[in-house]
């Protein structure tokens, strides 16, 4: 979606208005289509102002959001839990079909981050651990904390 056009502009456009032109003469002189000029007249009409609408999804608007508390305990319990496991865990507890994807994008809304499992990285791949990495919280300065459990190798 296109970013909304500059508040300068439209603060221009509503001195037109108080100028005596007309909307679509407003927009004309500051080459916007007159649909737009007709959208800001009402706008400024009925709400006094012309600021661009909030875009997007609003926050806590998903079929995800009521099931923070389930997700927060089940890594609690084991930080090494995977996407596919907290799907699956998520569909037998709750009857809810999501993709993995979702749970990693509450996940990091939530302040978790993944981190592999150093002990396996430099072994040959033969004898590499079949573990997970494991789910830590990330602090606000962006780096993270195991606060979670300790993970043992």
């Amino acid at each position: 979606m296109a970013a909304p056009l500059p508040t300068e502009l439209r603060n221009r456009f509503l001195q037109y208005l108080d100028e005596g032109l007309s909307g679509r003469a407003a927009a004309a002189r500051l080459k916007v289509s007159p649909a737009t000029g007709s959208r800001w007249l009402h706008s400024a009409r009925t709400k006094g102002h012309v600021e661009p609408a909030p875009q997007g999804r609003p926050k806590g608007s998903g079929k995800l959001e009521p099931y923070h508390e389930f997700f927060v305990e089940l890594v609690g319990q084991d930080p090494d839990i995977t996407l596919y496991e907290l799907r699956d865990a998520l569909e037998e507890a709750e009857g809810v079909r999501v993709h993995h994807s979702s749970i990693a994008m509450l996940l990091q809304r939530l302040g978790y981050t993944y981190k592999k499992v150093a002990g396996g990285q430099r072994a040959p791949q033969g004898e590499r651990k079949a573990t997970a990495g494991r789910l830590v919280r990330q602090s606000p300065s962006g780096h993270a904390r195991a606060t979670l459990a300790p993970c043992l190798h």
